[in-house]
């Protein structure tokens, strides 16, 4: 059997809309999403994982990036730990430093980038961001070299949220998106979108990666996530965002982020 190994720490950040962590482990972490753009680099080992563009891999140093909404899952190579450093960057920050180039505020990257130049661009970034008095000027400086540089070089076309062709997946999309903390059943899901629950789930596997029911927890997990940015105690959290209990909303969060609730909120409230 193999022996689990996780370590994680969620820095303190200073710089609004930015939030950094640093992991090693052997964990493999299940398809779900981020609201936030990720940028970040791999420290050692090497992982698989299922992205926009299919599945790909990454190794000791090269770039790797998340889309927001994009559907992606991670799992080590050959069953060893792997290591990475990450930024996780509000949307609204990465629109708003890219507007001079990207009008429309749209940046949709590549999952992997073996690419240095970007490569120490990141780790300057990443140094200065978790300073514990971050120099604003030059954070600001480095974000934007850093989001100009993927943006000429690892951006590409391809959609990164869930964009359904049919309109039963569409509509039950819209509803777990609009109330992730009220309980709903398959049967009641697949009555507003119009369809058999078999269509339902067969249905929303294909367009979208993962089950309703995973879906849900995603979304709630991403709700538990802001509350307990805002200050909300797990407690809280677990209750507003539909968990039966807190144990079953830790379980989840720290299936999908690789972080107890506790730690984060301790980290970034």
């Amino acid at each position: 059997m193999v022996k689990r190994m996780h370590r994680v720490e969620q820095h303190r950040s200073g710089i609004p809309g930015i939030e950094a962590m640093t992991l090693f482990s052997n964990h493999a972490f299940p398809r779900h999403t981020h609201d936030q753009f990720g940028i970040g680099i791999m420290t050692s080992g090497a992982q698989r994982s299922w992205s926009v563009i299919g599945q790909v891999e990454s190794e000791a140093g090269d770039v790797i990036m998340v889309n927001p909404g994009e559907m992606h899952d991670g799992m080590p190579v050959n069953g060893g730990a792997r290591g990475w450093r990450i930024l996780y960057l509000d949307p609204a920050t990465v629109a708003h430093e890219i507007a001079d180039e990207a009008p429309n505020g749209e940046l949709t990257v590549s999952p992997v980038a073996r690419d240095p130049q970007l490569a120490q661009h990141v780790v300057r970034l990443l140094a200065q961001v978790e300073n514990p008095s971050p120099d604003s000027l030059a954070v600001d400086e480095s974000l934007l070299r850093c989001l100009m540089y993927v943006l000429h070089r690892h951006a590409i076309g391809a959609p990164t949220a869930p964009r359904a062709s049919s309109p039963s997946v569409l509509k039950a999309i819209r509803r777990l998106n609009a109330e992730p903390e009220a309980a709903t059943s398959l049967a009641e899901l697949a009555a507003l979108s119009g369809v058999s629950r078999f269509q339902l789930l067969r249905g929303f596997f294909r367009e979208v990666g993962t089950t309703p029911h995973a879906y849900l927890v995603q979304r709630r997990v991403r709700l538990v996530r802001r509350l307990l940015a805002s200050g909300r105690s797990p407690a809280d959290a677990a209750l507003l965002a539909g968990f039966a209990d807190q144990s079953h909303m830790t379980r989840a969060f720290v299936r999908q982020f690789g972080i107890t609730p506790g730690r984060y909120r301790d980290a970034v409230a």
